[in-house]
C-alpha cells in the first residue's frame, strides 16, 4: 500500500496495464481481479475528486494501451502509412477511451465514505456499466473487450450464462463486484466476500432451474448442416493471391453436396473479384462475374446455398465509382445472387476515414486498401431462407455491440458472422471469438463465424464452441444447424437490462448506507 500511495498514478497505469491480461489468449483473470481492487483502493484513497479521475484515466491508458496491442499488426500492410504508426496507434486511442475509467473512477469517488464499504463497491460497478455502456456507442463506439466477456474465461464460466438474461455490460458489473469483494476481504470486512461467493454459487444453482428451452432440435442425417470454410490466407497474401487458385481452395475445402442440404459459409476478405452484374466493363478485367459465380456454385446441391463476404460498388451519374460497401452475397445453385447484406456499423480509419478534409493532407489513410470509402448499410437484416429459417448477418467487427446485432422485429435463428481478422495478430482473434460467444449467450442464437485464418467456428446459443479451425490452419467444419433458444430477456428488452442492474446497485448501496448502524 505504501508503493501505491508514493506513486499513484504510476501504480494506476501498471495496475490497468497487468489488467489487460484478463482477457484471451492469457486468460489471467485473477490478475484481472487483483489489479482491480488495487485500482478501486486508489481511487477511493484519492485525496480529491481530480486526483480521483487522474487514477482512472492512468489506470485506463495502461489498460487499453496493453489490451489492443494487436492493432500494431494492422499497420504492417499499410503501403501509405509506415509501420510504426501501429506502435503508437493503440496508445493514441487509449488516450481517449481512458476517458471512461476516469468518469467511473470519478463518480465512485463522489459517493465514498471515509472507510471503503460495501456501498463504496456496488457504486463503482454501477458506475462502470454506465461508462462501459457510453465507451459502445459514443463517436460510433468502441465496445471491445468489456469486462463482462472475461467471465468466459474462468474454469466454470456458468456466471457468463447470466448474460441472457442481463447482458454484457451488467455482466461487467458483476466482475467489478467480485473485485471489490475482494478488496473488501483485504481490508478485513469478511462477510461481503462470503456473500459474493455464495451469490454465484447461487448462479450455478439457479442456472439449473432457468435455462432457456431449445426452440428446434434438428438434427436428423437429412436436416439442414452448415459449412463454415478457413482457407488460411494470410493478409499480406490475400491481395497478391491469385484468384483461380483462392476459389480452387475454397470450393476443395467446401466440399460435396450431400443427402442433407447445406449452408455454406465463406469468409470476409477472401473474394476480391465483383461478382455482381451491370458494372461497366473495364471494373472486371478478364473474369466475368458470371463466371466466378458460376465456380463459386459449382460446390453447390440443388438445396444448398453460399454465402460469402466480397464488395459492393455504386456508381455515380457519370459512371465513375462513388463508394463501396462491405457485403455478403447469397449464392443460389445457379450462380444467381439473390440477396446482398451491407456492413451498417463501419470501422472507422478501418473503413472509411473520418474527417478526410484534416487526415489525408497529414498523410493519414484509412487501413483497409484503396481509395475509395466504404458506406454503411441499413442495419441488421434477417433473411428467410429454404430448409434453414431466417438467418442474420453481423460482418467482422459488427459483431462485438452488444444489443445491436439481429433485427428485433424478425428474429434470426442463425447468425453468420463472416470476419477478417488476418492482420489482427495472435491477440484480436482469440478475443474476437470470445465477444462473439457472449452475443450468443445473450440473444440464445447459435453464431457460425468464417475467417481467412483465424478461429472460424460453430457457437452454439449458450456459447460453447462446437467446432474450430485453428489459428494458421486449413479447414472447414461441417455441423447439424445448432439450434436456436427461444427469445432470452436480454433479447426481449436489450440494453435496458444493464441500466435496471445499475440502478438496483445504486438501491442496494444506499440502502446499506441508510440502514441504522
Amino acid at each position: 500500500m505504501t508503493v501505491l500511495r508514493r506513486y499513484p498514478a504510476l501504480a494506476a497505469l501498471l495496475l490497468g496495464a497487468a489488467a489487460a491480461c484478463g482477457f484471451a489468449p492469457l486468460d489471467w483473470w485473477w490478475l484481472t481481479l487483483a489489479c482491480l481492487a488495487g485500482w478501486m483502493w486508489l481511487v477511493h484513497d484519492a485525496p480529491t475528486l481530480r486526483q480521483a479521475a487522474w487514477r482512472g484515466w492512468a489506470f485506463g491508458v495502461g489498460h487499453f494501451t496493453i489490451n489492443d496491442n494487436w492493432f500494431q499488426h494492422a499497420f504492417d500492410f499499410q503501403d501509405k502509412m509506415p509501420p510504426v504508426l501501429g506502435y503508437v496507434a493503440p496508445l493514441a486511442l487509449a488516450l481517449y477511451l481512458a476517458v471512461y475509467p476516469a468518469i467511473a473512477a470519478a463518480l465512485a469517488w463522489r459517493m465514498r465514505r471515509p472507510a471503503i464499504d460495501t456501498a463504496f463497491v456496488l457504486l463503482f460497478a454501477a458506475a462502470w456499466i454506465l461508462t462501459e455502456w457510453l465507451r459502445s456507442w459514443v463517436f460510433t463506439g468502441y465496445a471491445w473487450d468489456p469486462l463482462g466477456v472475461i467471465w468466459l474465461g474462468l474454469p466454470v464460466n456458468d456466471v457468463a450464462l447470466l448474460g441472457r438474461d442481463i447482458g454484457t455490460y451488467a455482466l461487467s458489473g458483476l466482475f467489478v463486484v467480485t473485485a471489490g469483494a475482494l478488496l473488501l476481504l483485504v481490508t478485513r470486512r469478511r462477510w461481503p466476500l462470503a456473500a459474493a461467493l455464495v451469490a454465484l454459487l447461487a448462479v450455478q444453482v439457479v442456472r439449473g432451474f432457468g435455462d432457456v428451452p431449445d426452440s428446434d432440435t434438428r438434427d436428423g442425417p437429412t436436416d439442414p448442416r452448415v459449412v463454415t470454410v478457413q482457407p488460411n490466407v494470410a493478409q499480406d497474401q490475400r491481395g497478391d493471391s491469385d484468384q483461380a487458385m483462392m476459389l480452387a481452395r475454397l470450393t476443395r475445402l467446401s466440399g460435396r453436396p450431400g443427402a442433407a442440404p447445406r449452408l455454406v459459409l465463406w469468409p470476409e476478405g477472401v473474394i476480391r473479384d465483383f461478382i455482381e452484374d451491370d458494372y461497366p466493363t473495364w471494373i472486371y478485367g478478364a473474369t466475368s462475374p458470371y463466371a466466378t459465380r458460376a465456380r463459386m456454385a459449382s460446390v453447390l446441391g440443388p438445396r444448398d446455398l453460399l454465402m460469402t463476404g466480397g464488395t459492393a460498388l455504386h456508381f455515380d451519374r457519370g459512371g465513375d465509382v462513388a463508394s463501396a460497401a462491405n457485403s455478403v452475397f447469397l449464392i443460389d445453385p445457379r450462380g444467381r445472387i439473390r440477396w446482398r447484406y451491407d456492413k451498417a456499423h463501419l470501422v472507422p480509419y478501418g473503413e472509411y476515414l473520418p474527417m478526410p478534409w484534416l487526415l489525408r493532407p497529414l498523410g493519414l489513410s484509412r487501413l483497409v486498401p484503396g481509395d475509395i470509402d466504404f458506406i454503411p448499410g441499413p442495419g441488421p437484416r434477417t433473411l428467410d431462407l429454404p430448409a434453414f429459417g431466417p438467418v442474420g448477418v453481423q460482418v467482422c467487427y459488427e459483431i462485438i455491440f452488444s444489443g445491436h446485432v439481429t433485427d428485433r422485429a424478425h428474429r434470426p435463428q442463425l447468425i453468420f458472422n463472416p470476419s477478417n481478422e488476418a492482420w489482427f495478430g495472435t491477440w484480436g482473434p482469440p478475443q474476437f471469438l470470445r465477444q462473439a460467444q457472449l452475443r450468443a449467450i445473450e440473444e440464445g442464437l447459435p453464431i457460425v463465424r468464417a475467417t481467412p485464418n483465424s478461429n472460424s467456428s460453430v457457437i452454439s446459443a449458450d456459447g460453447e464452441v462446437l467446432g474450430v479451425v485453428p489459428h494458421h490452419r486449413a479447414g472447414a467444419i461441417d455441423l447439424p444447424i445448432p439450434p436456436a433458444h427461444l427469445p432470452t430477456p436480454f433479447a426481449r428488452m436489450g440494453n435496458a437490462m444493464a441500466a435496471i442492474v445499475g440502478a438496483m446497485l445504486v438501491a442496494i448501496a444506499f440502502a446499506i448506507r441508510r440502514r441504522p448502524r
